[in-house]
Parts: structure tokens; C-alpha cells; sequence
């Protein structure tokens, strides 16, 4: 076997594997709903799909942090129980997890979403056949992307930064690679990058407009 590009590849899940703004945004809707808030727009609501709930709730409404806190919450139990399903696979995601896993890559994911939420979903959509390690964030919002790629790595017990690659879709997964220390694949099918406007504005090893060109990559 020829010698791989990286030992390890870890992937984002919102965005990158997953196209999981339906569910989002249903649960964002209720969360409102039940903090007896307007419901948003459809713009309003799009701008929850992707960044830490805390951080929104604050960007939106300039919330204190234990009413962001306490709009997590409500969100997250919300997504938990009603709409954590409402998701759909990219196309080729598990293609390219069927050839990644063959050529010898060890395979991860490493997302903002709370860890127990993401490992179901990916039960469920059957990704989780495919990976040696899943980690997310916590209820608190205490872990930092680079925190959880850091966690990634050391359960897949890779020696050297350089080794394992993140491929994600936002400037979240950007600035968390390189605060890490590894490698970036871009992607602009998801749902912070929009389009080729963005590959001068952060770090990337290469880009895909969609998840299948990460072979041509590697």
C-alpha cells in the first residue's frame, strides 16, 4: 500500500456530513416558542445553524450568559426528543467513508454538536460504523474546536500534529484546525462557506465544493 498523505482524517459533522439545518432550525423555532419570543424569520433562523446555541442567543439578543445558558438548554432538550432526526447525509458521504477506511486512514469526527446528540445522529445514518472516534462539545460550552480535535487525536493515538487533516465547513473548523496545529480541507457545500470568495480569507490545504473532492486531494 502506498504511503497515505495523513494517518488520520477527522471530519465536521454539521455542514460537512450531515445537512442538519431543518432539524436546527425546527428546534430553534420551539426554543422561542417556549421563551415566549417571536418566532424568528427564516433568515433569523438560518443564522442558528452552525455556531455554539450560547453564542447565538447572545448574537441575536444580546443575552446574559445564564439566559444563554438557559436558552441552550431548552434548545437542546427541544432538538434532543423532536428534532434531532429531521437531517439528511450529503451525497458520497458514506462512499468516501467506504474508500477512506480501505486505503488505511484512521477516521474521526470532531464536532461543536453536544457529543451525545452527534453520536446518535451518527448511529443512526450509520457513519458511526465507519469512525475510531467521536467527540463533541459540552452542555456548557466549554470546549473550543481545537479542544475536541485535540481530544480526537489523542484517542486516536497519532503521533504528530501534521499527521491528521480536519475537513469542515466553517471558520469554526478553520480557526479550530489551526489553533490545533494540523492541516484544513475547506468545504463550500456546507454552511459557513459559501463559495470560492472565502479561500483567501482563512488557512486551508486545499478546497472541495463538495465532500467527494477531498479524494482527488489526498
Amino acid at each position: 500500500m502506498a504511503k497515505l498523505k495523513y494517518e488520520g482524517i477527522l471530519f465536521d459533522l454539521d455542514g460537512t456530513l450531515l445537512d442538519t439545518r431543518e432539524g436546527v432550525k425546527d428546534a430553534v423555532a420551539l426554543t422561542h416558542k417556549e421563551l415566549g419570543m417571536e418566532i424568528p424569520n427564516e433568515e433569523t433562523l438560518q443564522r442558528f445553524v452552525g455556531p455554539p446555541m450560547q453564542d447565538s442567543f447572545v448574537r441575536e439578543y444580546g443575552f446574559s450568559t445564564d439566559e444563554a445558558q438557559h436558552a441552550a438548554d431548552i434548545f437542546r432538550s427541544t432538538y434532543m426528543h423532536k428534532s434531532l432526526f429531521l437531517a439528511e447525509l450529503y451525497p458520497g458521504v458514506i462512499q468516501l467513508l467506504g474508500i477512506l477506511r480501505a486505503e488505511g486512514y484512521k477516521i474521526g469526527v470532531a464536532t461543536y454538536k453536544r457529543e451525545d446528540y452527534a453520536i446518535r445522529l451518527l448511529d443512526h445514518f450509520g457513519i458511526s460504523d465507519y469512525c475510531d472516534v467521536i467527540h463533541g462539545g459540552d452542555n456548557f460550552n466549554q470546549r473550543k474546536k481545537s479542544d475536541i480535535v485535540k481530544m480526537c487525536i489523542a484517542a486516536m493515538n497519532i503521533k504528530g500534529s501534521g499527521q491528521v487533516i480536519l475537513v469542515g465547513d466553517s471558520e469554526y473548523d478553520a480557526i479550530g484546525a489551526e489553533t490545533a496545529g494540523i492541516p484544513f480541507f475547506g468545504l463550500t457545500s456546507g454552511y459557513g462557506f459559501k463559495d470560492e470568495s472565502y479561500y483567501d480569507k482563512y488557512k486551508a490545504v486545499g478546497w472541495g465544493k463538495c465532500i467527494m473532492e477531498l479524494i482527488n486531494f489526498l
